[in-house]
């Protein structure tokens, strides 16, 4: 059962070079049918059982309108710990950042729920004590995912931006950063996903999600890898000190995050 988690992914140099310059990517046929049935039922299974949401959606907050926001579901279930631990996903990842290997910094599911709201522009690593930009995310979407469900949007190239860095994800991040990319050429790169089509975007490009106007939960696996030989640095707002604390138990500043939360998968 799900054999293609472990089989490797032949990645061209065009695509290392597209991912390099605009610091996300799309890449398709990366799972099979059954397999994202497959986890597409254990991943939700498990959001149920774990999700302690009860305020109804339209009482929530912004972020709150988003997602249905679960972590490190591989601690929770053997199964899911096989896709988040998948050799075939962490060798993208390493080939795409052009680094040596690559270990774990946390997984999440985003589940957007039958009439959930935007995930405002945002960039990832905000809430990240990391010491460089060497670090990825697989989205992986669990059904097809057309645009009326709300899939992951980007500003292809805008890590180059330092303004807009400083925001967390809010109707203010979602007002300043839009106005600032406006005025730039970056690409706003808005598709659908296929069945099996997962996406890779780097910590500091911007991106956001359209609400989802379907009456179906748009369920998505997320898993964020960093360079092996990652450093953690000094925490500079309070997500980055609960990150540390949470995701990084025990690193030392300064040093490699080798903690028993960030194990090598590649």
């Amino acid at each position: 059962m799900n054999e293609i988690l472990n089989k490797p992914y032949f990645i061209t140099e065009e695509q290392i070079q597209f991912f390099q310059e605009n610091r996300y990517i799309k890449l398709k046929n990366v799972l099979d049918q059954e397999t994202l049935d497959y986890f597409n039922v254990v991943i939700s299974k498990k959001v149920a059982e774990l999700n302690e949401e009860e305020t109804p959606l339209e009482e929530r907050t912004t972020y709150g309108k988003a997602f249905l926001q679960l972590f490190n579901l591989w601690e929770q279930d053997a199964d899911i710990k096989e896709l988040v631990f998948s050799k075939r996903l962490a060798q993208i990842a390493t080939d795409l950042m052009q680094v040596e290997g690559v270990r774990m910094y946390h997984d999440q599911a985003l589940f957007k729920e039958a009439g959930g709201g935007i995930t405002p522009w945002h960039a990832d690593q905000y809430y990240w004590p990391l010491e460089n930009d060497k670090t990825i995310t697989a989205w992986i979407p669990l059904q097809e995912t057309p645009l009326q469900m709300g899939p992951l949007e980007f500003s292809a190239g805008s890590h180059q931006i330092l303004e807009g860095r400083d925001l967390s994800i809010s109707d203010e991040s979602e007002v300043k950063i839009q106005k600032r990319l406006k005025v730039t050429d970056y690409k706003h790169v808005i598709e659908p996903f296929d069945a099996g089509e997962i996406s890779f975007h780097s910590g500091w490009v911007f991106h956001r999600a359209g609400a989802n106007q379907t009456n179906e939960t748009r369920k998505v696996m997320t898993v964020i890898y960093m360079d092996k030989n990652m450093r953690l640095k000094k925490p500079s707002n309070p997500g980055q000190q609960n990150d540390w604390e949470t995701w990084c138990p025990g690193a030392e500043i300064g040093e490699v995050i080798d903690t028993h939360l960030n194990p090598v998968l590649f």
